[in-house]
């Protein structure tokens, strides 16, 4: 018999046991990853950093801030994600269950003739009835730190989804804004195409005057016509590509294909382009992909901790209080009162490399969080260099760009007069404008390019995810 000395020996050693309880396995560090103390490309070396800048600073255009709301709002990746969210909260919420102790309850009512404990009883006797209420709790003892290592990798997986819509919303601001570019661009080179039509049928109309007076031929109007319908058949494949961009961005949004309203042209927007990139050591905390990389890195970690716990035993405690009578009008009497209070202890004796295989496929997505985390950074670096570099050699691409487009329209002035002046040919002049065309274009997709340019510096530098201005 059991006396109450040695039931509370019993109890102040569980309480120990759970007070002095280590959790198995390593503790978490972060993998080791070497940035360079300074982007490359980048001469200013500061530590702040255009990344730190909200994207309604950066985007000063009212009309693609307004773009930017909407699909922060209405987008289906970035609802799908926080969708996410809540499946992660809660399966963490399952996982605290297992620190607490789970009860359940339970009643059965029942008559037969020679059934005992609900089974044919060839010797009971004659017909009987039963009733019976009880409430019953068991409470797993976390000896060895297997629960609290599942809390630790569920957090960290809610926290990685946390910082998996946050990317999803760093991409959506960057791809809603180059989007728009794209489209003032388009516009642009529609307005371009439009103005050459137009120059080459000024070039047209003069011809026919001349070839009228007879003093032109007619290959000079067969050219110009050419030229004129060459420029023409341009604007209906622009227009299709502005429709496209338009709907693209409208599904951005999570609306219907349709219009984009807009009233800035591309020469009107204008990005910080002289903030500095920041020092790299910041992307490991400002980038939210990078964040996620560590916090699975965080949660694969915690489950070696489990996987190891399993190889131990399990310390249990339950507990049964409630009524059983066979007759109902006892339960209330006491004396039909049952309890029970054990604690149980069980662990593993054979399973055929079943724990060992686990915990080694614990190690391998552990070995394997490390790597995708080391290179995730090094994508980060590398997306920054790139963007810098871009963003300072299509600033001198503008320049000289620039420069050409000047020439060419001043050349295609002169020849103009030089030939209604009868100084040059028709070929002199049609040449010039031949190559304006294209120059245009070029420089219309430098100066895009500057602006995707910046976009994607931000991007590479986790920007964009600060909460929207009010």
């Amino acid at each position: 018999m059991t006396t109450p000395s040695q039931l509370r020996f019993g109890y102040a050693m569980i309480f120990a046991l759970l007070l002095g309880g280590c959790a198995l396995g390593p503790d978490y560090k972060r993998p080791a990853v070497t940035p360079p103390p300074a982007f490359r490309s980048d001469a200013q070396n500061l530590t702040n950093s255009l990344g730190d800048t909200p994207w309604w600073q950066l985007f000063q255009d009212e009309t693609l801030q307004s773009l930017i709301r909407v699909a922060l709002t209405n987008n289906y990746d970035v609802r799908i994600a926080a969708s996410r969210v809540e499946q992660a909260r809660a399966v963490l919420m399952e996982t605290r269950s297992q620190y607490f102790p789970q009860a359940t309850y339970g009643g059965s009512v029942g008559a037969g003739r020679n059934v005992l404990a609900g089974q044919p009883y060839q010797e009971g006797g004659a017909f009987g009835k039963g009733y019976s209420i009880a409430g019953m709790a068991s409470w797993e003892i976390d000896l060895w730190g297997r629960i609290r290592r599942l809390n630790e990798s569920s957090r960290a997986q809610f926290l990685a989804t946390t910082e998996a819509r946050t990317n999803v919303m760093v991409s959506l601001i960057a791809t809603v804004a180059s989007d728009y570019f794209q489209l003032l661009a388009l516009d642009k080179e529609l307005q371009i195409a439009r103005d050459t039509t137009n120059s080459f049928g000024e070039s047209l109309r003069i011809f026919s005057d001349r070839l009228r007076g007879g003093v032109s031929s007619r290959l000079e109007t067969a050219s110009a016509e050419a030229l004129e319908a060459a420029a023409a058949a341009t604007v209906p494949e622009l227009e299709r590509q502005i429709t496209v961009e338009e709907n693209q961005i409208r599904i951005l949004l999570g609306l219907n294909p349709g219009p984009i309203v807009r009233n800035r042209k591309l020469l009107d927007e204008s990005l910080a382009p002289d903030v500095p990139a920041g020092l790299p050591s910041a992307l490991l905390q400002r980038r939210p992909d990078i964040r996620q990389a560590e916090l699975l890195v965080r949660s694969a970690n915690a489950q070696i901790g489990s996987a190891k716990a399993d190889f131990f035993p399990k310390l249990s405690l339950t507990a049964l209080f409630g009524q059983t009578s066979p007759e109902l009008s006892t339960l209330t009497g006491g004396a039909a009162n049952a309890w029970n209070v054990t604690s149980g202890l069980s662990g593993p004796l054979f399973n055929g490399g079943l724990l060992r295989g686990q915990y080694h496929y614990a190690k391998a997505q552990w070995e394997e969080s490390v790597l995708q985390y080391q290179s995730t950074v090094l994508n980060a670096l590398q997306e920054v260099g790139n963007a810098l570099v871009a963003r300072q050699q299509l600033a001198r691409e503008r320049v000289e760009q620039t420069h050409a487009v000047r020439s060419y329209e001043e050349a295609v002035q002169v020849a103009n007069e030089r030939y209604k002046a009868g100084q040059a040919n028709y070929y002199e002049l049609l040449q010039e404008q031949q190559l304006l065309f294209p120059a245009e274009n070029v420089l219309a997709q430098t100066e895009l390019n500057q602006l995707l340019a910046v976009v994607q510096l931000y991007q590479a530098l986790g920007g964009g995810w600060q909460n929207p201005a009010k």
